[in-house]
Parts: C-alpha cells; sequence; structure tokens
C-alpha cells in the first residue's frame, strides 16, 4: 500500500518521542489540516496493514533501577532453538531475544538481553531461563558502559 505525506508525517512522529503533553497530537493535527481521531485511524490502519507493528513506550531500564544487565549468550541446537527461544521471550525481564548465526569458533546461537535490579537477581534470572529451557551451555556477557541508545529512525 502507497502511503500519503500524512501517513509519513504521523511516523515522522509516533517513531520518536512524543510530546509529553495531555493532547500529543494536537500539534501535528493543526499542522495536517486533519483531526486527531484522523490520525488514530491512520495508525491503526497502519497496524492492520502491517506496515506498523506495534508502538508504545521505551522504559530507560538503567533510570528505572535495572542496573545489572547483561546479554546472555546460549548454545542451542537448530531443532529446539524455536522452543527455547519462546521460552526466553517469556521473560518479563528479558526484552531482546535473537536466533543467530555465528562462526564456528562461537558456539552460542541464541542472544537474550537480561535486565535485573541487582547481580544477585541477574544470576537468578539466568539460573531460571537456564532451568527452564535446560540450555546449561551458555556465556553471560556484562554491560559496562551504554554508548548509543536509539531507536531506528525510518522518514
Amino acid at each position: 500500500m502507497m502511503h500519503d505525506s500524512i501517513d509519513i508525517a504521523i511516523i515522522a512522529l509516533i517513531q520518536g518521542d512524543l510530546p509529553l503533553d495531555p493532547h500529543p497530537f494536537a500539534q501535528l493535527s493543526q499542522q495536517l489540516g486533519i483531526e486527531v481521531d484522523q490520525i488514530l485511524q491512520r495508525i491503526e490502519q497502519m497496524r492492520t496493514d502491517g506496515v506498523l507493528r506495534r508502538w508504545g513506550a521505551v522504559l530507560r531500564h538503567q533510570q528505572a533501577g535495572y542496573i545489572a544487565n547483561a546479554m546472555v549468550a546460549w548454545k542451542v541446537d537448530p531443532d529446539k532453538a524455536d522452543e527455547a527461544g519462546g521460552q526466553m521471550a517469556g521473560f518479563q525481564e528479558i526484552s531482546h531475544c535473537y536466533l543467530r548465526s555465528v562462526p564456528a569458533v562461537f558456539p552460542y546461537n541464541l542472544f537474550t538481553m537480561c535486565h535485573a535490579r541487582s547481580e544477585e537477581q541477574l544470576q537468578e534470572l539466568i539460573n531460571r531461563a537456564a532451568a527452564q529451557t535446560g540450555l546449561n551451555d551458555f556465556v553471560i556477557i556484562k554491560s559496562l558502559r551504554e554508548f548509543k541508545k536509539a531507536s531506528m529512525t525510518y522518514v
């Protein structure tokens, strides 16, 4: 489906930070000359069409107290990857879960980004994930410093 300049303006707004305002679409509505309800209808149509997968708030986990963060790379057999990935994705403390192709020298192919409020909670999460999935071959790659955290900008 082709998208007009109004859709593009809407996408440009919602892919970034919405204004901290009780009516975040009011200014865009005035700029575009359409009602806020029309903006919301277009957003819903783009979601229905599959153009937008989702949109929502992004938590800055470190500022929210999740100071113990690590990527955990797990070794999983390809035939068990979907099941293990689904189980990992079910943990609320795991924000990202990817199956990746990896070089033979690094056999860990399932990557999870884990967030906890303490090192003890992080280790407990990793232990629970290992127990639930049966994956016991993994490496913990701890976050030391964040250099960039930004959503992709498409328009």
